[in-house]
């Protein structure tokens, strides 16, 4: 009975060890609405609650409309966290970019150029980071419109997407553009998510009317090709998901954007999806960005330099 009731402690104290002395965090970059603000962010121990660090971090001074709109973050291997962003709803043939140690110095914003190649392309819309361990470099991936390009359906000619893709290894030097995704409609916000070695998933936004959800394509390599596209997961409406990993579930959260809410589901095999909107708190005006795992010291430490 003594032995059983110390198996049943023990264990105990290692669940609560495990839930509050575990060295994880994240943060999740966001915007504000006027876009032209700049970078925001939440911060997370659990990947469910979520609280707002209520300052803007670094404020656009790129593009023809100087926005921040869709931040999308990763941290290298060297511990340098690099920054993409929607720098203009039209116009841009590029996006921002700007990288820092802390997350409080960056440094100057420099305007990636990346659809030059095609003078009639309309915007560059959410530029999304990846880092491929196995080839050393970063991924970027991004929605276009170029008129004419593509079959369409009930969308204006100037609202096509498809996803092209570049790739660097230092953020100097970038490969030719590519077409990264085109599935036959259009589409916008996608992230790419390792699953394991030679399985990767895509969670996307068909932006067709009347689709406007969110499904998920499969790949054996991060740049692609994508494959066998899946029925949405989520109501018309929604767009800007984000994905992080939590414990031995898959966190996908997204922009209700009729409904003026963020929501979020859960999955452990990108087939079936779960409700967990009631599990989740998201500050209110909380925009789309990207998840991005991290230590629980660097948040702390990043609380601390704000004052906070």
């Amino acid at each position: 009975m003594k032995r059983t009731l110390f198996t049943i402690l023990s264990g105990f104290l290692l669940m609560i060890c495990f839930t509050s002395c575990s060295s994880k965090a994240y943060l999740f970059t966001s915007f504000h609405e006027p876009a032209d603000q700049g970078l925001r962010m939440l911060y997370s121990y659990d990947g469910y609650k979520w609280k707002d660090l209520d300052t803007v971090l670094l404020k656009p001074e790129i593009g023809q409309q100087k926005v921040m709109r869709d931040p999308s973050m990763v941290q290298g291997p060297d511990g340098t966290f690099h920054l993409v962003w929607t720098s203009s709803w039209r116009g841009d043939k590029g996006f921002g970019y700007a990288s820092s140690k802390d997350l409080v110095h960056w440094t100057p914003q420099r305007f990636i150029s990346v659809m030059e190649q095609e003078p009639t392309t309309v915007n560059v819309w959410a530029p999304e980071l990846f880092y491929d361990e196995e080839a050393r470099q970063y991924l970027i991936i991004w929605a276009s419109t170029i008129p004419g390009r593509f079959e369409r359906g009930q969308e204006a000619d100037s609202n096509n997407h498809r996803m092209y893709i570049t790739s660097t290894p230092d953020f100097q030097t970038f490969s030719k553009t590519q077409l990264f995704l085109d599935p036959g409609f259009s589409v916008i916000d996608a992230q790419i998510v390792k699953r394991v070695k030679d399985n990767y998933v895509l969670v996307l936004k068909d932006n067709t009317r009347p689709e406007r959800n969110i499904k998920v394509a499969f790949a054996d390599k991060p740049a692609g090709p994508y494959k066998n596209v899946s029925p949405p997961f989520t109501e018309p409406f929604t767009e800007g998901p984000n994905v992080v990993k939590v414990k031995n579930k898959w966190l996908i959260y997204f922009d209700s954007y009729r409904n003026k809410t963020y929501e979020a589901v859960s999955t452990a095999d990108f087939v079936h999806f779960e409700n967990i909107n009631q599990q989740i708190q998201i500050p209110t005006g909380h925009k789309h960005g990207t998840i991005v795992p991290v230590k629980k010291k660097t948040v702390k430490k990043l609380l601390k330099q704000l004052g906070r």
